[in-house]
């Protein structure tokens, strides 16, 4: 705690607001998703992502803050702020200059909650959900939390090594996309996968959930600056077009390749384009902006449309495809595209004449894909060896809104 340090009341009210916003992220993940599988598993994918909200909102005010941001090493946080602990009212120099230090703490546990929510989609439909809820908790500890402390912790190995991402493209995306590959090739195919075709049961749900994503990423992305700057609107512009950029170009491709333009692939493009421009948000300018999100879509389409299905893996609603696959181009993006001139306190890019920048972002990229990787496979099988992971092929059939829950999202007959 430093004395000196003097809390700015706007700067304390936008990180506030930009709070509220990443939260409403979780619920308008719920209806993106829940809007994609069939009618009988809504409930549970719903019950998935507000369970999430209540347990890490606890994990992390215990010791999910501490294990991230309290001094330690380069790969884990110290218990030292266990229960908030030393995390009081006042600016903390580290990480909230202008800021009191639980306004910052909120506003990364809500980075921490929407985190373990989005692998949700790569198992979803065949999850138990007492294994998932213990699954979860332990992803979270195990798996974010020291990534969150290596890439924005003080003294974070790849934060040392000058690895940029403003709000979350390695913590967040790769991290949950690499999980969530790895989650839908332990646990199998839903056992209708091949036979019988399973669309969105409610299209419009994931309309609406799409609509709350882009509107809290607004949030996500331009709160990371931690104050209400000229980082923060650069931010909040960048994010805007980038995602126009995915909407639109996921939109022709569809309409080239499939024969008409969808409104699953609008939305799944701008999703693609949030994602692929949230590490690079506080560092690029309107052309990068625009490049990441049509490329976004791009890489993006090729994964949920080719890949996918050439490997056969049932990545159910495209955890992967999307968040892992734009996560992925969005890091390697901000080595190519950054500026300094954006951000004083970033870097320049290749493109500026910067090459070890965009190698330090392949090595965090890679480091970030080969540990998410290996945790989330020992974390996956412990659980499944002591809990099992996966319904029996009866409740598969039911549906885990009746045999998790024993709820019916609606009261006509399937």
């Amino acid at each position: 705690m430093d004395s000196k340090l003097v809390i700015d009341t706007g700067d304390t009210a936008w990180m506030l607001i930009s709070s509220a916003l990443v939260m409403l992220m979780t619920p308008g993940l719920a209806f993106f998703y829940g809007g994609l599988v069939r009618r009988k598993n809504i409930l549970g994918v719903l019950m998935q992502c507000f369970i999430i909200l209540a347990a890490l909102s606890l994990q992390w005010v215990l010791f999910g803050y501490s294990l991230s941001f309290a001094p330690g090493n380069g790969f884990l946080g110290s218990l030292q702020w266990f229960g908030l602990n030393g995390v009081g009212l006042e600016p903390y120099s580290d990480y909230s200059a202008t800021i009191p230090h639980q306004a910052f703490m909120i506003f990364q546990g809500m980075f921490a909650v929407i985190t373990p929510a989005l692998i949700i989609g790569a198992f979803a439909e065949r999850m138990k959900f007492s294994a998932f809820l213990v699954f979860t908790l332990l992803w979270a500890t195990f798996v974010y939390d020291p990534m969150a402390h290596m890439v924005w912790g003080v003294g974070g190995w790849l934060r040392n090594l000058g690895a940029l991402d403003f709000a979350g493209g390695t913590v967040v995306h790769i991290n949950a996309g690499i999980a969530a590959l790895v989650t839908a090739i332990v646990i199998g195919k839903r056992k209708c996968y091949k036979k019988h075709p399973t669309s969105p049961h409610n299209l419009p749900f994931s309309v609406l959930g799409a609509a709350l994503l882009w509107f809290g990423w607004f949030g996500f992305n331009a709160g990371s600056a931690l104050g209400a700057n000229g980082v923060a609107v650069n931010a909040f512009v960048v994010t805007n077009t980038a995602a126009a950029a995915a909407a639109l170009c996921w939109a022709l491709l569809d309409w080239k390749f499939n024969r008409n333009p969808t409104m699953l692939g609008t939305i799944s493009g701008a999703v693609a384009g949030l994602v692929a421009i949230t590490p690079a948000a506080g560092f690029v300018g309107i052309g990068g902006a625009i490049a990441i999100g049509l490329l976004s879509s791009v890489f993006c389409f090729i994964a949920v449309g080719f890949i996918k299905h050439k490997f056969g893996y049932d990545d159910s609603l495209d955890a992967f495809g999307i968040h892992g696959v734009g996560g992925i181009w969005g890091s390697l993006a901000t080595g190519l595209f950054a500026l300094k001139s954006i951000n004083p306190a970033g870097a320049d890019g290749l493109f500026a004449g910067n090459p070890k920048l965009f190698l330090v972002q392949i090595a965090a990229t890679a480091a970030t894909m080969v540990y998410a990787f290996v945790a989330t496979y020992i974390l996956f099988k412990l659980v499944d060896k002591f809990i099992g992971v996966r319904v029996v092929e009866e409740e598969e059939a039911m549906g885990l809104d009746l045999t998790q829950h024993n709820e019916r999202a609606y009261t006509m007959l399937e």
